[in-house]
């Protein structure tokens, strides 16, 4: 499966993982490092080391916050707002290549047992 994710992000100039990155700003553009990765669940200096990368190829640029000096805050270049409608659209390939052979009970189950994962892992209160 990161093979393939792999593959489909990187048609548009985006590594696998920086498109978890470019999906927390087009929702919520102007982020700092430690609110993208309490939103990701990674550590902030993962993200500083992506968002380092992301500049180089122009997704993504940094600016001082207007009230706090010391923050930085990410935002989001044309080019990285352009390439949402690719990102998202490969995105829902995957899922559907990763899926196509299941009957919709597997998918409901496979959809459940997901959900149970990741709030165990996550330690945060139910899915529902």
């Amino acid at each position: 499966m990161r093979g393939a994710a792999d593959e489909a992000m990187s048609r548009h100039g985006v590594r696998v993982g920086q498109n978890m990155v470019l999906e927390a700003l087009w929702e919520t553009d102007g982020l700092t490092p430690g609110e993208l990765a309490e939103r990701l669940h990674v550590s902030t200096p993962t993200v500083v080391k992506s968002a380092t990368r992301m500049e180089a190829t122009g997704l993504v640029g940094r600016r001082r916050d207007e009230t706090d000096r010391r923050l930085v805050r990410l935002f989001l270049t044309e080019r990285g707002r352009s390439v949402q409608v690719d990102i998202e659209a490969a995105r829902d390939e995957l899922e559907r290549r990763a899926t196509t052979r299941l009957t919709d009970a597997e998918r409901r189950h496979l959809i459940s047992a997901l959900r149970k994962i990741i709030t165990e892992m996550s330690d945060q209160t139910p899915i529902e």
